[in-house]
């Protein structure tokens, strides 16, 4: 009798975090759903972003297709992952499980996620505030990730989220503390986008803070940088802030940098 053989790896902190660094980097994926007519599937593809606890949302409108699909049956799944160059199967990519819930607008939850995707997805402005465009979020069930050849992981909810007790409170203080950041701190977040993610100077903002880390963008390109430790409370953000702006002036000097 012939065994067969496992091919999943045993999940460990290198994959979730790049499960998370895919999905918070991530500006658009392939979503599946189910046609409410037929119960064919489609595919297409959607502008994507992050609520604060890592759930992906999305901006779509009541004329594609879907969206009714979403809301008849909200099973779904999203792909997300750049092929980049030379076999397009040899980079990393992730399949997250989910059941989508629509957002309710003129709320505290709506105006959160519409900040975070517009910061995300500057371009989206143009059609946001449209009659018949909505948010959803897709939240999450589980996960199927493929780090490569050889390396696929089958993920849990709880393993793509950023579970923090002070979720709540760090997200009434992302805004600001983004702008502040934005407005008052260029050179820092130059700092953080050349040391910790190893990319070319540029014109970096930070679109997002949440516990576990921050993300930046440069025009098209974008990078995820996690913290040390997640955050125990909205003033350890500054800590943290500049303390890394610190170990980046340092770090790169030791490496011959000009910071």
């Amino acid at each position: 009798m012939t065994v067969k053989k496992d091919v999943l790896r045993q999940t460990d902190a290198e994959a979730i975090r790049l499960a998370k660094t895919l999905i918070r980097k991530a500006r658009y994926a392939v979503i599946a759903t189910l046609d409410p007519n037929t119960g064919a599937p489609i595919a297409t593809r959607v502008g994507l972003s992050t609520d604060h606890d890592g759930t992906p949302t999305i901006l779509v409108s009541a004329l594609s297709a879907h969206t009714p699909a979403l809301i008849a049956d909200p099973r779904c799944s999203i792909l997300v992952g750049e092929a980049g160059k030379g076999d397009p199967l040899a980079h990393p990519r992730i399949t997250v499980f989910a059941k989508a819930r629509k957002i309710a607008r003129d709320n505290d939850e709506h105006a959160r996620i519409e900040w975070r995707y517009l910061s995300h997805q500057p371009k989206a402005r143009l059609y946001a505030g449209l009659g018949d465009f909505s948010f959803f979020r897709l939240e999450p069930t589980g996960a199927s990730l493929n780090g490569g050849f050889g390396k696929a992981y089958q993920l849990t909810a709880d393993d793509l989220l950023s579970l923090s007790p002070v979720n709540d409170e760090l997200a009434g203080a992302e805004k600001s503390a983004v702008e502040h950041m934005n407005n008052d701190h260029a050179n820092a977040i130059a700092l953080y986008a050349r040391f910790y993610a190893k990319a070319a100077d540029g014109k970096w903002l930070i679109t997002g803070i949440d516990a576990e880390g921050f993300d930046l963008a440069n025009g098209d390109e974008t990078q995820r940088i996690f913290f040390a430790d997640s955050l125990g409370s909205a003033k350890d953000m500054h800590m943290a802030l500049v303390r890394m702006a610190g170990e980046a002036r340092v770090g790169l000097a030791a490496a011959g940098e000009v910071a």
